[in-house]
């Protein structure tokens, strides 16, 4: 059987003030332990890292500048992954500590690394607990409370169901907290349908994320067909009803026409260092075409960017794709416009495409 990968929240992990919640974490290895007694492979992507430093630092709130959030992630994070390591070593299991950074995401031959230890600890019957290393970088802590990273680890090892763990029963049709008539919104099988509800960015004392964040975590996980819950963390059972296909929490159903690992990584994870606005017949040909950008269609180039960098494809300032650029910024700055006869003239060597196809995925 496949993977599970269970996110869980700061509020989950911690209370307030940055205690760890063992009561929770040690229902919720109760039930890790059985999920692998069934053949199944939990992954532990863990929030919580600034939270326990805070507790053992004795601060009051979460702290806004960007040294103390890496400091108290520093003091917090050996000490968190040896809460995970007790509970679940005491249930049998044995665990691996993996830190993740964004660059580990985007650039390919690190992401395709993290893949094959991911794989060879599952081989190994292994609960890896993940978490972002943020005590030397800086964008993971605006991730979203790891919601993004949740699901990239999902599409990186193929998984078969994502399940995100908070304080919340699921998605509401509006803030359960202000509106008395909000709903919970069972099953969602198109995004589409969230478009006229309020999903907000609200946040716990402890945490970065918020309910959007975990829609967007949802929205790339389902993109890859792996199915998505979010469900209350603080409800006994949660997590194993949702992995038996309970109606648990709020379910997002795997979408058809998947993409491939590659585009995925490339749609998701591999950041855009400019923008290449084009004109109307090659957006058409990109869009219902299925064809690679050729520099006669390109019009305009934004921003500084190398060959091999992704860059955002647009047209009237609507956002067609991302793709990688086969030409740095300057050189295609020299050759927009042009048809191929002229740019091998102008670039003996550049190849005819700025951005081939099977490199190009659709926004």
């Amino acid at each position: 059987m496949g993977a599970v990968v269970v996110k869980l929240g700061s509020s989950i992990v911690a209370r307030d003030h940055g205690e760890v919640r063992l009561d929770v974490l040690g229902r919720i290895c109760d039930e890790l332990a059985e999920l692998r007694r069934a053949g199944r492979h939990p992954v532990i992507v863990t929030s919580g890292a600034i939270a326990r430093g805070m507790g053992v630092m004795g601060l009051p709130l979460r702290p806004r500048a960007m040294d103390e959030l890496q400091a108290a992630s520093a003091v917090g994070q050996g000490k968190l992954y040896q809460v995970y390591d007790e509970l679940l070593r005491s249930r049998g299991l044995s665990t691996a500590q993996v830190l993740l950074t964004f660059f580990d995401m985007s650039a390919r031959s690190h992401y395709l690394n993290a893949r094959q230890t991911l794989g060879k600890l599952l081989e190994w019957g292994v609960v890896p607990v993940i978490n972002e290393n943020d005590t030397t970088t800086t964008d993971e802590i605006s991730f979203g409370d790891n919601d993004f990273l949740a699901a990239q680890v999902a599409i990186l090892i193929a998984a078969e169901l994502l399940v995100l763990l908070t304080d919340a029963d699921g998605l509401f049709t509006a803030d359960p907290r202000t509106d008395p008539n909000a709903r919970l919104v069972s099953e969602v099988t198109s995004f589409e349908q969230l478009d006229e509800l309020t999903i907000g960015h609200a946040t716990s004392p402890l945490g970065s994320g918020g309910m959007r964040s975990k829609v967007v975590a949802a929205e790339m996980a389902t993109a890859a067909g792996i199915p998505t819950v979010i469900a209350s963390g603080l409800v006994p059972g949660a997590l194993l009803g949702a992995a038996g296909g309970e109606r648990v929490g709020t379910r997002f159903a795997a979408r058809p026409g998947r993409y491939s690992s590659f585009k995925l990584w490339l749609k998701y994870a591999k950041p855009t260092r400019g923008r290449v606005l084009v004109d109307a017949g090659a957006a058409r040909a990109l869009r219902e075409g299925g064809t690679s950008l050729l520099p006669v269609g390109v019009v305009e180039v934004a921003g500084e960017f190398d060959a091999g960098d992704a860059v955002e494809i647009a047209v009237d300032g609507d956002v067609v794709g991302k793709g990688i650029c086969n030409y740095s910024a300057s050189e295609l700055r020299r050759v927009r416009g042009l048809k191929s006869a002229e740019v091998r003239d102008r670039l003996p060597r550049a190849t005819e495409e700025a951005v081939h196809r099977d490199y190009f995925v659709l926004a």
